[in-house]
């Protein structure tokens, strides 16, 4: 759980704090339902000029920053993202020692050169008009104020720099495996998080991204032969065409050897972009959504591909928007609107990865898999984009909860919503389980002894938290926690326990054991049926509680006629009852489990010869280790 760094202030001290820290937060951030809710805000305004010979670019930058805490800053730091990608970085070390490290990056960075290497240099810094001293660490720069930056105050940072771009290796380079110039996510000297926790200065190795939302102005001079794709709005259609202009616009290119590509985007707290000579870029309309581009190779870079297999490639960039607006009419109508007005899906990167208002996918892939990674990527426009949740803490909020909806979505698109699309994930966990590697889910991104027991606990366990849950308050209830979820927080920055209170408030049900278990602990569920046993007044079951983490019981009781009955048995620290999920099915609620109980009695009321088969959980929702002992069949011998 998240504790304040604030010093020990007297209750009259804190009171007068907390008070005007809701005069000054303005009225967006303030209706937030945690009390005393805050957060910053960061307006960039940056112009750079391109040069695609060198890989090279200059660029200034000015920022507004307005400290919307109720504390005074003494200093400030900025991510220099670019500088990871040089040998011996952290990034470059973490890789060559973890015990699985990526594929897309290995020992790659040891061996770059000097015109391979990332760097960004700050050639001057100035706050409010007076030059200031800064310490680089790699990828992290600490800036020596020359004036504290007290409560409800706004400053501005101004700063020249220069840029190398990297060889493509994680998210942001030049020139990846399918020819794309340049995808340039993480590009610019960016202002670090700062909540109740302080300041969020780590080191980039390679996990995700945590930042205040913010407006952003963004002015690229570049080679006239570039088109340029950005999660952000052009502004100056009219002089740079390709694909921009409406059907009656007049494109009037100015002379030169460059192009000016103007940006904009409002209330975000990233912006990337990409160019490349060869995009072709197509639009097209959600219905009562967002206006969506897509920029794609006519001529994929497909490795000992046939004439027949790079028409395939294209053929599916030139379905897919059809999928997309349905994957987006989906999130729309079932978990909030889409606040924008563009997305941008854009070939590049290294696979896939989300940025606000778009995402940059590698293209080079059968159509399901196409479809799949930009479906995964559009979903996260709601979890990492517009909630922006603390992807170094609590990554599994973003990523698990983009699994668990992505799962649905594609089955609806090719499955017309038939089957469990989660029963495989949960394989995937139970192999970890039984590997011994499984690490707990609140910790920081960088700390995973290793990227599969990382991957598990942010993307695999995240999903399964919520499929899970289901089974707990019931899945209607869940959708609906996290439509509310989205409608709440919304472009601020909610936490775990924040989604958890809503859950509870719908539901009626105490879930802070849930949270702790599953969130914080490697605890494992396993339930089993030890004996089904004939009694004078029906059939006693006795069920035992093996693993350590407790749950409620559905328990599924199949007669020879062919009937079901459903008996359910909530856990005393609940305090309520899950609502019948299956209301034409006869279902009794029993006595609740005081989870210290191993064994739990079960009373049914019908003899044992009747019973032909007795199923905890029979949706697998529960994640249970072992159902091997989860089924009792009645023997015919």
């Amino acid at each position: 759980m998240k504790r304040s760094l604030l010093p020990v202030l007297s209750v009259y001290a804190l009171s007068v704090i907390l008070f005007l820290s809701f005069i000054l937060i303005p009225a967006q951030q303030a209706d937030a339902q945690r009390a005393g809710y805050w957060q910053q805000q960061a307006d960039y305004v940056m112009d750079i000029d391109f040069d695609v010979e060198t890989n090279r670019f200059d660029g200034h930058q000015t920022l507004t920053y307005t400290n919307n805490s109720p504390h005074t800053l003494n200093r400030v730091f900025y991510h220099l993202f670019f500088n990871a990608f040089q040998p011996n970085s952290m990034m470059d070390k973490r890789s060559r020692t973890i015990a699985d490290p990526d594929n897309r990056v290995r020992d790659r960075i040891y061996h770059y050169d000097e015109t391979e290497i990332g760097y960004q240099k700050i050639g001057w810094l100035k706050q409010n008009g007076t030059e200031v001293d800064f310490t680089v660490k790699g990828t992290i720069m600490e800036v020596h104020l020359a004036e504290p930056i007290k409560p409800g105050e706004t400053v501005e940072f101004e700063m020249e720099f220069e840029a190398q771009v990297p060889l493509q290796t994680r998210r942001s380079g030049r020139d990846n495996a399918e020819g794309i110039r340049y995808s340039m996510a993480q590009w610019y000297p960016k202002i670090a998080g700062y909540n109740e926790l302080g300041w969020y200065a780590n080191p980039y190795i390679g996990r995700e991204f945590f930042a205040p939302f913010g407006d952003f102005d963004i002015t690229i001079h570049i080679d006239r032969d570039y088109v340029v794709a950005s999660g952000s709005i052009l502004q100056n259609p009219e002089e740079v065409g390709y694909g921009y202009e409406k059907p009656d616009m007049q494109v009037q290119r100015p002379d030169g050897d460059k192009l000016t590509w103007h940006f904009r985007a409002e209330n975000v707290h990233d912006v990337m972009w990409a160019a490349d000579p060869d995009y072709t870029h197509v639009t097209a309309q959600v219905p009562d959504g967002p206006l969506l581009r897509f920029f794609y190779q006519t001529d994929p870079v497909a490795e000992n591909a046939d004439d027949d297999a790079q028409s395939e490639l294209l053929s599916n960039w030139e379905a897919l928007p059809e999928y997309t607006i349905r994957a987006f009419e989906y999130m729309n109508e079932n978990y909030g609107k889409y606040p924008y007005d563009e997305y941008v899906v854009i070939q590049g990167g290294d696979g896939g990865m989300e940025y606000t208002m778009g995402t940059l996918i590698t293209g080079n892939r059968n159509f399901g898999s196409l479809v799949g990674v930009t479906v995964h990527e559009l979903v996260h426009a709601w979890y990492e984009g517009v909630l922006a949740t603390d992807e170094v803490y609590e990554q599994w909020i973003d990523e698990g909860f983009t699994v668990y909806l992505s799962a649905f979505i594609m089955n609806e698109l090719f499955n017309d919503g038939e089957g469990d699309p989660m029963i495989s994930r949960y394989q995937s966990y139970y192999r970890v389980v039984n590997a011994g590697i499984e690490e707990p889910m609140h910790k920081h991104a960088d700390h995973y002894i290793t990227n599969a027991a990382y991957g598990m606990a942010s993307y695999t366990k995240g999903a399964i938290f919520l499929h899970q849950l289901g089974y707990i308050i019931g899945k209607d209830l869940v959708q609906e926690s996290l439509l509310r979820f989205y409608d709440e927080w919304k472009f601020k920055h909610p936490t775990g326990q924040d989604f958890m209170r809503i859950a509870e408030d719908l539901s009626g049900i105490d879930l802070k054991w849930y949270y702790e278990y599953w969130i914080t602990t490697t605890k494992t569920i396993d339930y089993g049926i030890e004996s089904v046993e004939e009694s004078n007044e029906g059939t006693k079951v006795t069920l035992e509680r093996i693993g350590h983490m407790p749950m409620p019981i559905d328990l599924e009781v199949e007669y020879n006629d062919g009937t079901i009955k459903h008996y359910y048995i909530p856990m005393r620290i609940m305090w309520g009852t899950k609502e019948n999920e299956f209301p034409e099915i006869e279902r009794v609620t029993a006595e609740d489990w005081p989870w210290v109980f191993p064994e739990y009695e079960l009373l049914i009321d019908a003899p044992k010869s009747d019973i032909k088969r007795i199923e905890i959980d029979p949706t697998q929702r529960m994640a249970d280790v072992d159902r091997s002992n989860n089924l009792w069949e009645r023997s015919d011998s």
